[in-house]
């Protein structure tokens, strides 16, 4: 990837900088949107947008765009500091910085590896174990004649399975592949229950030995996030050469994106934690 012709010109660097940047904050946006159900919506709907986010083909496919956009920008961050330091190896005598530039563009590439850190974690304690681990399926309690028993809800209207193995069992069915329903006799699927991720989220946020900590760190994340979007935006579009009229529009909105959105991701760890 160093030696591609893509990437050999900071010019070129810079314009897949902006490009993949611009990309990631539209996933921003809506990934805000799915995991504000945590706040606004119920567990079966946020169970729902988990699902729909890990098996439609569309949203896989612009998942994988989203990883590699992320390791390029990634990349060409890192590239694009070396590069301009190997350009002005020796600094200049008189030298006022904060004259010049702002906080966040003067560390964007200490910002981005912290950011990067978070990604790698966040993945790991909620994606990871989404696509891979063993997880509870979503149930409903149900009462029958002054007795409650727990059933699992199914991903097509109306299914219901009982939770107890052995009931599910003396009914003829078993769990596999650590979601899908399947007859016993017939070794067919007969449906699916829904990963419980708003469970596992809730617990994460509240739980009594480092719940607290990860509420914190998640909203100094957040913090990070803002001052890499205060510079970040706006140099994105500078770098596409959009400017002129657009600047104070862009400069606008691009201080409202980088305030708003991680202000509303730094809620939801919060919310969970103190009052849901």
């Amino acid at each position: 990837m160093a030696k591609s012709a893509l990437l050999k010109s900071s010019i070129a660097k810079k314009y897949w900088m902006a490009l993949t940047g611009l990309f990631l904050c539209l996933f921003l946006a809506g990934h805000l949107a799915g995991n504000l159900q945590l706040i606004f919506g119920d567990a079966l709907q946020f169970n729902q947008y988990a699902l729909f986010m890990t098996t439609n083909p569309a949203v896989k496919l612009l998942s994988y765009v989203t990883y590699i956009s992320i390791l390029f920008h990634a990349v060409d961050g890192i590239m694009l500091t070396i590069q301009n330091k190997k350009a002005r190896p020796v600094a200049y005598a008189m030298s006022s910085p904060q004259n010049s530039s702002s906080l966040a563009s003067r560390n964007m590439a200490v910002l981005g590896t912290l950011i990067l850190v978070f990604i790698i974690t966040h993945m790991a304690n909620f994606w990871a174990k989404m696509h891979f681990s063993e997880m509870p399926l979503q149930t409903i309690t149900v009462e029958q004649m002054g007795q409650k028993a727990d059933y699992i809800i199914g991903t097509q209207p109306g299914q219901f399975y009982p939770a107890d193995k052995m009931m599910l069992e003396q009914q003829g069915m078993e769990i596999k592949n650590g979601k899908e329903i399947y007859s016993k006799m017939a070794n067919i699927k007969v449906g699916e229950g829904y990963k419980d991720l708003h469970k596992i989220t809730i617990e994460f946020f509240k739980n009594p030995s480092f719940g607290l900590i990860a509420t914190i760190l998640y909203v100094l994340a957040m913090a990070v996030l803002a001052f890499h979007l205060l510079h970040g935006f706006q140099s994105a579009f500078q770098s596409l050469g959009v400017n002129n009229g657009f600047t104070p529009a862009i400069k606008t909105f691009g201080k409202l994106f980088a305030i708003i959105v991680p202000l509303l991701f730094a809620i939801i760890p919060v919310y969970i934690h103190f009052v849901k």
